[in-house]
């Protein structure tokens, strides 16, 4: 997980704490939405990806308004939600897309190319947004 963190603080200019929270944010996003199955594959190939997801979902106050990508127009929640909370990092759009785009590229290397686009082409808008 440090490997992640560091390329994308490096690839983004930003702090590794903010990268850290960012792909918090986003793994949480796709363990909500994204199939089980592929979802589960892609937290199990990344070192301490399970736990932060877990660690994050035990912070949440129980009302995310679906978390990270709760629903793609969902009120707090759904992708809107989930760029709102990176941006609430500091993030401008061209360093939320690094972040995604990295933390995808990474998953891929991680854990194969096939799981995470079926991840990709499940979740409506994702594909827009990297």
């Amino acid at each position: 997980m440090h490997d992640l963190i560091a390329r994308i603080a490096a690839k983004a200019g930003i702090s590794e704490s903010i990268a850290q929270q960012a792909v918090a944010i986003i793994l949480s996003f796709l363990a909500k939405e994204g199939p089980d199955s592929q979802v589960g594959k892609l937290l199990d190939s990344i070192p301490g990806a399970r736990a932060m997801v877990e660690a994050r979902n035990d912070g949440d106050s129980g009302d995310s308004g679906g978390g990270l990508l709760g629903g793609l127009l969902g009120g707090a929640g759904g992708m809107m939600g989930a760029f709102g909370e990176l941006k609430g990092l500091g993030l401008e759009m061209g360093e939320v897309q690094t972040v995604a785009k990295e933390t995808l590229d990474y998953s891929k290397e991680q854990a194969g190319e096939e799981t995470v686009d079926e991840i990709i082409k499940s979740v409506p808008g994702l594909s827009q947004l990297i």
